[in-house]
């Protein structure tokens, strides 16, 4: 009994050093990020951190795409090595991208700056705040995005008028993450949006539950099943990941979830995906 009783006391007194220490970890990145307020507080800054951070996680997903054509080596990953996106598919992707940002994301994101400026801290979260929250967040918007996926694809009218845009390639690359009807764009935005709101998360969880969001929708749609893909380092098939994916633009009547699994497998929508 002594034993168990001393234990929650040393956790008590070693709590608040902990806490400093995790919070220490990220001061630094949060520092970097605060010294550059004039930015971050902009109305310009949502905006353009979105469309460069989208482009960043694209162009490794593009260059690949010229590689593994000339070098098979490369080709092996490839989820559907038949076909490989030409230029002419890729720029209408980054131009409808570019065209969303500046008249449908940049608008928005100003009412927001207008109506509820940002706040930024002095201290930055605990490292296993940030962690939780962004797990959160992520478990969150899988669960919202499977509902409105599936209702997507159930009701014919909402198929057709919003979502079949997205589907207009059947094989996916990088740049058909954001290539989407105004509507679900606007959607899909707006869980990403207030789902760190609800959470009651720091601006920099916010940030990089963003980072970590549309890294992942990339990957997601790259095409390519990649050694140290994220299906791959989370155990149990938990994570579906490209192959997940890229199965549901194949046959468009499984996998709505766009990370998880587990959603699939209770609603009777999972299809196994073969990874190479």
């Amino acid at each position: 009994i002594s034993m168990n009783c001393s234990l929650p006391h040393r956790v008590l007194l070693s709590s608040p050093m902990e806490g400093q220490q995790d919070r220490l970890c990220l001061q630094p990145l949060w520092d970097f990020v605060t010294a550059k307020e004039p930015l971050i507080k902009s109305p310009f800054f949502p905006v353009l951190f979105s469309f460069t951070a989208y482009m960043a996680f694209c162009l490794p997903y593009v260059a690949l795409d010229f590689l593994s054509i000339r070098l098979p080596d490369l080709r092996k990953y490839k989820i559907q090595p038949q076909t490989y996106p030409s230029l002419g598919m890729m720029v209408p992707c980054i131009i409808q991208s570019a065209y969303h940002h500046v008249v449908l994301i940049f608008p928005v994101t100003f009412l927001h700056w207008y109506w509820r400026p940002m706040d930024l801290p002095v201290t930055a979260p605990e490292l296993p705040e940030v962690l939780l929250q962004v797990a959160a967040c992520l478990l969150l918007f899988d669960f919202e995005y499977f509902l409105w996926h599936l209702l997507h694809h159930r009701v014919p009218w909402l198929y057709k008028t919003f979502h079949k845009v997205h589907h207009k390639h059947v094989s996916t690359f990088a740049l058909t993450t954001q290539y989407s009807s105004v509507w679900e764009l606007l959607s899909l935005g707006f869980f990403a949006a207030v789902n760190p709101l609800l959470l009651g998360c720091h601006p920099l969880t916010e940030m990089i539950f963003f980072l970590v969001n549309i890294g992942l929708s990339v990957e997601d749609h790259s095409g390519y099943d990649l050694p140290w893909s994220t299906h791959r380092l989370v155990p149990f098939g938990l994570y579906g990941g490209a192959p997940h994916h890229d199965l549901h633009h194949l046959k468009f009547k499984s996998n709505y979830a766009p990370y998880f699994t587990h959603w699939d497998k209770l609603f009777g929508t999972f299809t196994e995906s073969h990874p190479n």
